[in-house]
């Protein structure tokens, strides 16, 4: 075995279990060049704490849009749906008096109920989600208004905390976050336990796995990366840390990104996506589908909606006013089709972080509001433009190389057998004449 055939098994070629670190590999490229810029602001304590807070309500809403796009659609109300969602729990919290962790509740299930009302204009009526989605977005755009008078509502400082707070002070003073700390731990130990068991599983198998070598450089640098982060997000200024919003955002990749890879509903999402004919002939319910994910969607516009309230300390007028291009941005990015049928939550994350932090490297760098919005544009569509123009000469996607080993499993799927989530699919299945 080579060693240059080695060293792709480390990021996730070959049979390899790892994973292709391309997107996450430019990320750190586009942070190590403005720390250099900056001189240490971009990746110190403070200035990573406040990224982490100041965009995760984006992050929530790229991981509803990423489901929907792989489905075939498009979303453009969730900027509008986010705001009416933050302004009614800030009224039942402030004028009907509701707790408000059931304000939260109630939160969710109105963006659940307005998610499943544009669900049923798309999956069942047949309205193209560009058309229900646009409409929406004047709907709850003046219904925002209309609901909070074009005024702000504050809410209470225990409903701030999900968009404020920081994980608290525990056990002996360290000087670091000690909660924080246990999380990276955790997270380093439970890395060792999934490599050594993936080679334990492809020894009982008899499969070809890659030498103990490279896992164990993959382990050590993965492991550096999530210690430095640790002791970033543990070694800001007194009473800062991992933000609880940060933590929301972390517990809804993971939960996501194991309905996409490991689940019937997730698998027949990318079938409908990447040729719905075909899917709907195998037995896919088409129509469940995309009403589940516009119902998602719903929610997690809510959900994300309430952070930002949360956050700014008051639901006001102008809340979520261009959410939904940030969203969609950062999904094609992050490699998603506009045709349907390919993305990936992982990959959508990255691409929000490196519009994050581009924004936020250029802001450190006193570049105007103005400037900042014109280059996020121009790298939005450069990185679009480029990646299609290499599909047509035929050569390799750039994004798609880029995040292909994010995906685990094929995909797009077009056929989804009526068994278990685990049994193996198709690639890709085109319906022939």
């Amino acid at each position: 075995m080579s060693s240059i055939s080695d060293l792709r098994k480390m990021f996730g070629g070959g049979t390899s279990a790892g994973r292709q670190f391309g997107m996450v590999f430019v990320l750190a490229a586009i942070l190590l060049f403005f720390n250099w810029r900056t001189h240490g602001l971009t990746l110190g304590s403070a200035n990573m704490i406040q990224l982490a807070a100041q965009y995760s309500y984006i992050l929530i809403l790229a991981i509803g849009m990423v489901m929907v796009i792989i489905a075939g659609h498009i979303d453009l109300s969730v900027g509008s749906v986010a705001a009416f969602s933050g302004i009614a729990v800030a009224l039942l919290i402030n004028d009907q008096h509701l707790p408000w962790p059931l304000a939260v509740v109630a939160g969710l299930l109105i963006g659940a109920v307005i998610g499943a009302w544009q669900g049923f204009w798309v999956a069942i009526v047949g309205v193209p989600a560009f058309i229900v989605t646009l409409a929406g977005m004047l709907i709850f755009r003046g219904a925002n208004q209309y609901l909070g008078n074009s005024t702000a509502a504050p809410v209470p400082a225990g409903f701030q905390k999900i968009g404020a707070g920081y994980l608290p002070e525990v056990g002996p003073d360290t000087g670091k976050n000690n909660l924080t700390l246990l999380i990276g731990l955790v997270l380093i130990l439970a890395l060792i336990y999934r490599e050594m068991r993936l080679r334990s599983v492809q020894s009982k198998l008899h499969s070809t796995m890659a030498p103990l070598w490279v896992s164990l450089v993959k382990l050590a640098i993965l492991a550096a990366i999530i210690g430095y982060a640790t002791m970033l997000f543990a070694g800001g200024r007194p009473g800062t840390s991992i933000p609880i919003s940060g933590l929301i955002l972390a517990v809804l990749v993971v939960i996501y990104s194991y309905i996409a890879r490991n689940t019937i509903i997730g698998r027949n999402i990318y079938a409908v996506g990447g040729n719905g004919m075909a899917a709907k002939l195998s037995g896919v319910n088409t129509r469940r589908v995309n009403f589940l994910v516009m119902t998602n969607m719903g929610m997690l516009s809510a959900l994300a909606g309430m952070i930002f309230v949360a956050r700014s300390g008051a639901s006001g007028a102008q809340d979520g006013l261009g959410w939904e291009l940030d969203a969609i941005a950062a999904v094609f990015i992050g490699g998603a089709a506009i045709s349907g049928g390919v993305g990936t939550v992982i990959g959508s994350i990255v691409g929000g972080l490196v519009m994050a932090v581009l924004n936020n490297g250029l802001q450190l760098l006193g570049v105007g509001s103005d400037r900042v919005q014109i280059i996020k544009g121009l790298v939005l569509l450069i990185a679009v433009a480029l990646d299609v123009y290499n599909k047509n000469q035929g050569r390799p996607s750039l994004i798609g190389f880029m995040t292909n080993r994010f995906r685990s499993g094929p995909q797009p799927v077009a056929a989804v057998p009526v068994g278990s989530a685990s049994e193996e699919l198709p690639v890709e299945a085109e319906v022939h004449s």
